[in-house]
């Protein structure tokens, strides 16, 4: 994959980054974590030093297809651009994506100066990866750059029909796509052991490939979360009303039966926080794992896990953490998430967070500065860890 310093006589170009700016905001329309803005600023700042001629495109969020919607306009976004490069002058939004404003603006462009185009979602052609959608992305700019980690699982547009309208001398990684891919092949195909890797969320179907592929590489897992009751009621466990995947009781037997033959450690909640409804404002119980009412469901993992799950980690040399362990959206249940995050980033392994809601729980714990490496893609990462080839990627990797 050829990456941005490949690029040769980029000087004065016109250079289509895509990027990945769907980031979170609060009810005021206010960006709350501008960490995956702030990852493509290296990008662009490297062409802008180049005297090139900017495009950013990305998308937010899942409006209509074909409707403006207010609340996903990349307005906010521009104005965060403006501070962190401090050019607000030289930076506006177009009023379209591939409209009559979005296209006589990226003609108009002169040197060092950006256009952001508006959220590409508001196209239908950008998900439906439509050539016709992605030639006209492609008028505006005679160089492309990927540097959208998070989307490259997607076979949108922007991301694997545009880059293939490029011959490859003009086609590249930009420096956050880069090093992620990087980091992941390098850590992932050669690690430093034990290799501990943490599972957590809902449910077990979306990372049931994932599972198979870390039995064959890590030393030991740790379940958590939703997922860890398909597990616990696949070993004949009472579970109450806690969320499983009847479906998959089989595979996840298959899995605790493949860890063991490979001596893999396995390693289960001992303890959960239980209650009788899926609310913050009801009794709750800590009980062993073994002991749920019928009735009750588990929302977070107990103290007993948290403490087991410390000693687990305490000679790891490289953990990969992804998804929480609990319900961490609602305060009550997200002690168990906030002491793993905690007891991850103390540790003295090289720690791989996994994007997605597992970056946005280190971020609350307070925790992303003491993590080796923060991914800003959650399901692309998950990829990366299956085995699975990226559509983002195949299509800058292209004869």
């Amino acid at each position: 994959m050829r990456t941005i310093k490949d690029l040769e006589n980029i000087e004065g170009r016109r250079v289509f980054i895509r990027c990945d700016f769907n980031v979170p905001k609060d009810e005021d329309g206010n960006i709350t974590d501008d960490r995956r803005i702030r990852g493509a600023l290296q990008t662009i700042r490297y062409c802008l030093d180049r005297d090139c001629k900017v495009i950013l495109a990305s998308h937010a969020g899942r409006p209509k297809k074909g409707v403006y919607n207010e609340n996903l306009s990349m307005k906010a976004v521009v104005v965060r651009l403006r501070t962190l490069l401090k050019i607000a002058e030289k930076i506006t939004l177009a009023k379209d994506v591939i409209g009559e404003d979005a296209l006589s603006k990226a003609k108009e462009l002169k040197a060092k100066e950006v256009l952001v185009l508006e959220n590409l979602r508001f196209e239908e052609g950008e998900e439906k990866n439509d050539i016709e959608f992605a030639k006209k992305l492609a008028t505006m700019a005679d160089i492309y750059i990927n540097d959208a980690f998070g989307v490259c699982h997607r076979a949108h547009a922007s991301v694997e029909a545009m880059a293939r309208l490029y011959d490859k001398e003009h086609r590249v990684a930009g420096f956050l796509l880069s090093k992620e891919v990087t980091f992941f092949e390098k850590k992932l195909d050669n690690p430093m052991r034990p290799f501990v890797a943490i599972v957590g969320g809902s449910k077990v179907s979306g990372k049931l490939e994932a599972l198979r592929n870390l039995v064959e590489k890590v030393d030991k897992i740790i379940i958590g979360g939703g997922m860890a009751f398909t597990f616990l009621k696949a070993q004949g466990y009472e579970i109450g009303n806690s969320l499983v995947e009847d479906n998959l009781l089989d595979e996840a037997r298959t899995i605790i039966i493949k860890a063991r033959k490979k001596g893999v450690k396995f390693y289960l909640p001992i303890d959960v926080v239980v209650a009788p409804e899926f609310s913050e404002n009801c009794a709750i119980k800590y009980l062993p794992a073994q002991e749920i009412p019928k009735g009750w469901m588990g929302l977070d993992i107990g103290p007993a896990s948290s403490r087991l799950f410390r000693e687990v980690l305490n000679d790891a040399q490289t953990i990969i953490w992804n998804g929480p362990m609990g319900v961490y959206e609602m305060d009550r249940y997200a002690k168990g998430s906030l002491k793993m995050s905690h007891n991850i980033a103390d540790s003295y392994a090289t720690t791989i967070v996994g994007g997605g809601d597992t970056a946005d729980l280190a971020q609350k714990a307070g925790d992303v500065e003491e993590m080796t490496f923060v991914s800003t893609g959650g399901g692309a990462s998950l990829n990366l860890i299956e085995g699975k080839e990226l559509p983002g990627i195949t299509a800058l990797q292209a004869e």
